[in-house]
């Protein structure tokens, strides 16, 4: 599991009830049923509205990559690339062909295949661009589901909250009724910008870092299988990849040195 994440969710939350528990408020005061099915089934309407339903469907699915530790497999990739780069530069390309079987990453496989078949760099870096260019085209559409619902979510949450006064105004005799009526409106409203700061928008947010490392790691399988191809020394092949592996850690550790 992501600890950033899970310590990012729940230290909003304990912040924010802490400080409604400190002013002396309790849960029950922004526990409010109807003012969550106004926000959240019109943000989720709305949303429904704007993107496909596979796309929302994908959206919600891939929540599970927000909440789960990045994989750390660029240096298994970079000793795969490099141990390929050996074995073709003793027998050729085309031995690379009885490997293709052990390789489960799609995009790295049809790379590799369209190498042992023959296809020329210039070529096969097109048509694994056009791959690369689609995929990330329909990733960029998942965080854009919680970019939306992120900013539906507030005015959906403010319109629950003039639904709210206008009950409320159907009793202005009764001054305490009023009182109670004008606090249980604006939870609406607390929902609407709540969710919308505390969850959509950071979901989209990391979300689209993840989908910035897995389209760096496609760049480098690509750069890897297209350098294997033209034949480069596999120390030289090494040295190029590790460029993709430059981690903000990494980086931080050799400054200091």
């Amino acid at each position: 599991m992501d600890k950033g994440s899970i310590g990012g969710v729940l230290l909003a939350i304990a912040g924010i009830v802490a400080g409604l528990l400190i002013e002396g408020g309790n849960l029950g005061q922004i526990v409010q049923p109807t003012a969550a099915l106004i926000v959240f089934g019109g943000t989720m309407g709305a949303v429904l509205l704007q993107f496909p339903l596979p796309t929302v469907l994908a959206a919600f699915n891939s929540l599970a990559h927000v909440f789960s530790a990045p994989r750390k497999h660029s240096d298994q990739l970079l000793h795969l690339l490099v141990a390929f780069a050996n074995k073709a530069r003793r027998n050729g390309v085309v031995s690379l062909d009885s490997d293709l079987e052990t390789i489960r990453d799609p995009f790295l496989k049809q790379a590799l295949m369209l190498a042992v078949d023959g296809t020329e760099p210039n070529e096969l870096r097109k048509i694994m661009r056009v791959s690369l260019d689609c995929t990330a085209e329909n990733e960029e559409r998942l965080p854009a589901v919680f970019e939306s619902a992120g900013g539906f979510s507030p005015t959906i949450g403010i319109l629950g909250a003039v639904l709210g006064l206008i009950q409320v105004m159907k009793n202005l005799d009764n001054i305490q009724e009023v009182g109670k009526g004008i606090a249980v409106a604006f939870v609406a409203t607390i929902y609407g910008v709540g969710i919308a700061n505390l969850f959509f928008l950071p979901f989209a947010g990391k979300m689209r870092i993840r989908i910035h490392d897995e389209h760096q790691r496609r760049e480098m399988m690509l750069e890897g299988v297209i350098s294997i191809l033209e034949g480069m020394n596999p120390r030289m092949l090494e040295v190029k990849l590790a460029g993709f592996m430059n981690d903000p850690q990494q980086i931080q550790k050799e400054r200091a040195a």
